[in-house]
């Protein structure tokens, strides 16, 4: 049994909410056809199902039903849009790519493997100690063959904002395909979505649905598709891009989850911008930093560096009060400093202590910051103490 304490990660992942988890059993045991079976009801009703899902996700971002693909995660839908536009910056000689240094692993490591293998060319952007990276310097980067600029809508270790809706128009009047990684944004910043971006990563897992599910959005210019070619094979489905049954029951709950989401949306940003005061208020008391820009940032996420304290050892004394990460979920079993951190120029000190807050406050109702911030002054009152 886990112990109660406050879930402060979810950035790392939500928890399924119940009404989701209903439809996601449904889908399971009663509804269980095959969307891709013709000959009888169940399928017929799967089919029918998943379009009424992949029409709400589309509108959700301003596209159309059609240019939305199921995927398995943002992970997926990564790889899918960087490996899948590949083969046409080889066919015309367009191989060089954009993307920030802040990146999500499943970017990063998708373009290195292209820089590695096939001869990409890859220009990875600092962002400096607010955390952002500026449309001024992505656009300083373009050449003539430049293939594709690839940057996230909000960093999730430091919740920064990232300027896509402005660097979309920008790239619109270009050849250069945009893509964003918005496992972090999806839902909460809606707008800058419905920008021109060619293609959009999308998570379910991140806004209360299951793990493993997302979308790929793929934007069409005009009457051009996006020039994806598939990095798997077998069955055709989802356009020949990301072919396999489709999960019916997870697309039915990812569905309703970003459908709660986004009837709840101005409620949910109120309170999480309510917690954020309450946090910083009551860590008040104690000597931080918050690093990035707080002037751009989602109102749910914190990433703060605490004087004199370690933050691995920091995660342990609190393990009763609080669930908190050092970084992302994906390398925070790696013990060294963040790469995030640590390509905003921030001293080794402050990158290898980062320690990340985030919250949903309706899950958050009886957590109290001020025994956090006793606990973690206690300590810092221990450290001056002890030298």
């Amino acid at each position: 049994m886990i112990a109660v304490v406050a879930y402060l990660d979810v950035a790392a992942t939500t928890r399924v909410d119940p009404q989701v988890a209903d439809v996601v059993i449904r889908w399971m045991t009663e509804d269980f056809g095959n969307a891709g079976s013709r000959t009888h009801e169940f399928g017929t009703r799967a089919k029918k199902a998943v379009q009424e899902a992949r029409a709400f996700l589309a509108s959700t971002v301003g596209a159309k039903t059609e240019e939305v693909i199921f995927t398995s995660g943002a992970t997926e839908s990564n790889n899918i849009a960087l490996l899948g536009i590949a083969p046409h910056g080889e066919q015309t000689g367009r191989k060089h790519l954009i993307t920030s240094a802040i990146e999500h692993k499943a970017v990063i490591e998708p373009l290195l493997h292209l820089r590695e293998t096939r001869g990409f060319e890859v220009d990875f952007l600092e962002p400096g100690p607010s955390g952002r990276v500026s449309t001024e310097a992505v656009l300083r980067k373009l050449r003539p063959d430049t293939l594709l600029v690839s940057l996230m809508h909000v960093n999730n270790e430091t919740g920064i904002i990232q300027p896509v809706a402005e660097l979309a128009r920008e790239l619109r009047e270009t050849p250069t395909y945009f893509h964003v990684d918005a496992a972090q944004g999806y839902g909460k910043v809606p707008q800058d979505l419905t920008a021109p971006i060619d293609l959009i990563s999308i998570s379910g897992h991140k806004v209360g649905a299951p793990k493993g599910v997302g979308a790929l959005v793929t934007r069409r210019r005009g009457w051009d598709k996006v020039p994806l070619s598939p990095i798997m094979f077998g069955g055709g489905q989802e356009r020949k891009l990301r072919p396999g049954t489709l999960p019916v029951a997870l697309i039915m709950g990812l569905y309703e989850a970003a459908r709660l989401f986004d009837e709840n949306r101005y409620r949910w940003e109120q309170e999480a911008r309510e917690m954020r005061e309450r946090m910083l208020t009551a860590l008040s008391k104690t000597r931080f930093r918050v690093n990035g820009d707080t002037d751009h940032s989602v109102p749910h996420i914190l990433n703060m560096t605490f004087d004199g304290l370690n933050a691995e050892a920091l995660i342990v004394r609190l393990k009763e009060q609080v669930a908190i990460a050092t970084g992302s979920a994906c390398t925070s079993a790696s013990y060294t400093p963040s790469h995030v951190l640590t390509a905003m120029g921030l001293p080794t000190e402050v990158a290898s202590n980062g320690l990340r807050f985030s919250w949903f406050p309706a899950q958050v109702n009886d957590f109290d910051p001020q025994d956090l911030a006793e606990t973690i002054a206690r300590m810092q009152s221990d450290v001056v103490s002890n030298r």
